[in-house]
């Protein structure tokens, strides 16, 4: 499966004069209908309609589309109609110029002197005609599903964008753990056999022979902080979470949360790295290891 954003966008309109065949007839320039979809990163799913009165009992329908889509970010759907009378003259349908005749003879019947619609009067009255509007909702279903089509693909293009990112970081991040690995037990054993050097300068400058239950003391306390700055189990788990974070980029599908965690695991991991170094080049590494894995944790808030 894909690794999809949470950030996308897309717009649809639907051809001046057009209608879905399910639909009631229009009068041709009744107006046109624009969709757009846009969302950006959210825990969940957050859904906000911007729709004309026209269209705002069809928001169940495009609720009930968008979650069938999609499972988290911030989504905003906008719809509008344009008026098509900016297009042209729109042509009266019949049913309206029927109405306009009957109305004209019975004012004519009232008030003989009255004088007859001209061409102009009966154009000014179709513009503003409502009799024969349809009903939007098999139109603005399609048109919608179109629209959430092109948004699906918008957010997968940019979930491949960032799953690339994620690997080239996983990359470097084994090239660190590959780097600290063979320091980890030159240092080790370096500061074993610097404890004991110091331990036994101190007892020499004392001007005495450290016995042997001194001796077997320092060598305990040695050991114990030889432990203490001993990181292989830290650089364990960060291979063992590069190595599910890279399979989970590569299944796809509903990661982001999931994602989201193993990173901050990644960081405990780096954190505790660092504040163990006893040397430069491992605090080095440290420090490149937060600041990839923080470069990853801002474009994982955006993955679903």
């Amino acid at each position: 499966m894909p690794v999809y954003s949470m950030t996308g966008y897309a717009s649809g309109q639907s051809a001046a004069g057009s209608g879905h065949p399910d639909a009631e007839p229009r009068t041709v320039g009744a107006g046109r209908l624009g969709v757009e979809i846009r969302s950006v990163n959210s825990r969940f799913l957050d859904l906000t309609f911007k729709l004309p009165e026209e269209l705002r009992q069809h928001e169940p329908m495009l609720r009930e589309l968008l979650t069938g889509q999609l499972k988290r970010g911030k989504v905003e759907l906008r719809a509008a109609i344009e008026s098509g009378a900016a297009g042209g003259i729109g042509e009266p349908s019949t049913k309206l110029l029927q109405r306009l005749n009957g109305l004209q003879d019975s004012i004519q019947a009232w008030l003989p002197t009255a004088r007859e619609l001209s061409v102009a009067d009966v154009l000014r009255l179709a513009a503003g005609d409502t009799t024969t509007r349809s009903d939007w909702g098999p139109e603005l279903s399609e048109l919608a599903a179109k629209t959430l089509k092109g948004l699906m693909t918008s957010r997968e293009r940019e979930g491949a964008r960032l799953a690339k990112m994620l690997q080239d970081h996983l990359a470097q991040l084994r090239a660190l753990v590959a780097q600290a690995l063979p320091l980890v037990p030159q240092l080790v054993e370096q500061q074993r056999n610097r404890f004991l050097e110091r331990w036994q300068e101190a007892l020499g400058a004392s001007g005495g022979t450290p016995p042997e239950a001194a001796q077997d003391r320092a060598l305990a306390e040695a050991t114990a902080f030889a432990i203490r700055i001993d990181v292989a189990e830290e650089l364990t788990r960060l291979g063992s979470h590069l190595d599910e974070i890279e399979r989970m980029v590569k299944k796809g599908g509903e990661i982001g949360k999931r994602l989201d965690f193993l990173i901050q695991e990644l960081h405990r991991e780096a954190n505790t790295l660092g504040s163990k170094s006893a040397t430069l080049e491992l605090t080095r590494i440290g420090v490149d290891m937060k600041v990839l894995i923080e470069q990853m944790r801002e474009q994982v808030q955006n993955i679903e």
